[in-house]
């Protein structure tokens, strides 16, 4: 009996850091083969990565998957400018694939749907054309997610982004959302049977659940109170709430905390002028975009992981990838976030939740946990590994997928 056969579409794709690589790994792992349709990696910084161009690596294998990668601008300097032609340029030229794909067989079709939700597009017309079954993962919802990055005021240019969006999601077949409202949402907008939709939470790499020690940096930070964060540095991502807990803090004495950001972003630049004028350098330390496998050293020194949302409808109903990836770290969290994550982190009793974009709520969580006995706080890690372990662990969710797409 052959292989089935599975086409994914996602703009991103390895070597940029996405969860769709693990997927697509466990995909594998369950015996289906795997093609990648995806765009020239140049995430989050605006650059190709070397090697990578576009004539470059075109064509690659990655874990035994089969990596087809289409033209795409570039989001250069990630300004409103760029990264809107970078969003037109994908899915424009994923379709010039589709003459390609018509001569493949394909027993599913899975789309990953990041920012801009039109990356499936190429997916959904090459399903409706062969009459294969299309599965999409939603983990930004469109059009709400677009307005966290670029201000557009025109109603007329919203409503028709809005129909856009709708449309993708009502001709795909099949939903999967990565929040139990998402999926309520979901269903109200497209109308969809309850046995199209399903909930499954992001999971993450097995690597995020192991701790690799580093004595380098755990002698740097050893006299320190750590703050970890890791990931993408967003608007989303609500550093001005840090920056003001950060001067609330040292406004109350706590020298001894450290702010250590392990990531980059389009806010990054910001985010480090904002940390120069307000005369906090001494409380930040910025790492820089490291490989996945070298999370675990840091998050090992964290005596917590931190993160923050602005305060939107759409963040509301969505549970960002790093809390899943936090709770697996089996380290104390906090967090100022709005929306299910609020329950989880009570139920988990992981650490300390406040409002979005609350910093003086912030400070004073961090305060509490900073005061929190050594063994209260190993408790709490506990806690997150286990609620981690119960819920979100990969084999399970994988799992979850499969079923879902194959009944």
């Amino acid at each position: 009996m052959m292989p089935k056969r599975i086409l994914v579409v996602c703009q991103h794709f390895w070597p940029e850091a996405f969860r769709i690589n693990d997927i697509c790994t466990g995909f594998a792992e369950y015996g289906y083969e795997v093609e990648v349709l995806c765009g020239i990696p140049n995430y989050p910084k605006g650059q190709f990565y070397d090697g990578y161009g576009y004539t470059s690596n075109r064509r690659q294998t990655y874990n035994s998957i089969e990596v087809r990668r289409c033209f795409e601008i570039k989001r250069g300097t990630n300004t409103n400018h760029r990264i809107f032609l970078n969003y037109m340029s994908f899915p424009i030229s994923s379709t010039f694939s589709i003459p390609f794909l018509l001569r493949q067989k394909y027993d599913k079709i899975f789309l990953y749907q990041l920012s801009p939700v039109i990356m499936s597009f190429s997916g959904i017309l090459l399903g409706k054309i062969k009459n294969i079954e299309t599965v999409m993962y939603v983990l930004d919802l469109w059009p709400e997610n677009l307005y966290t990055v670029l201000n557009i005021k025109s109603k007329l240019l919203r409503k028709v982004v809005e129909s856009v969006s709708n449309w993708h999601y009502c001709k795909t077949d099949k939903l999967i959302a990565n929040s139990q409202k998402l999926q309520s949402i979901l269903q109200e907008r497209t109308g969809k049977h309850i046995d199209k939709l399903t909930y499954i939470p992001q999971f993450c790499e097995k690597i995020y659940e192991t701790s690799i020690v580093d004595k380098k940096l755990t002698s740097r930070f050893a006299a320190t109170f750590n703050l970890v964060f890791t990931g993408n540095i967003s608007p989303a991502q609500s550093f001005d709430t840090v920056i003001n807990a950060a001067v609330i803090l040292r406004y109350r004495g706590f020298g001894d905390i450290k702010w250590i950001i392990v990531g980059d972003g389009m806010s990054r630049s910001w985010l480090e002028s904002e940390v120069k004028e307000k005369g906090l350098d001494d409380y930040f330390i910025f790492i820089g975009q490291v490989a996945v496998e070298e999370i675990p050293k840091y998050t090992c020194i964290a005596d917590c992981l931190f993160a923050c949302l602005s305060k939107s409808e759409l963040l509301d109903c969505a549970l960002p990838a790093k809390v899943f990836s936090y709770y697996a770290a089996g380290r104390p969290l906090v967090f100022a976030m709005d929306g299910e994550i609020q329950y989880m982190v009570k139920e988990s009793r992981a650490g300390y939740i406040v409002d979005s974009e609350d910093h003086e709520g912030l400070a004073g969580a961090i305060v509490e946990l900073y005061n929190t006995s050594e063994e209260e706080r190993m408790k709490m890690g506990k806690n997150a590994r286990m609620y981690y372990y119960a819920n979100f662990e990969r084999e399970k969710n994988m799992e979850k997928i499969i079923q879902f797409m194959e009944k």
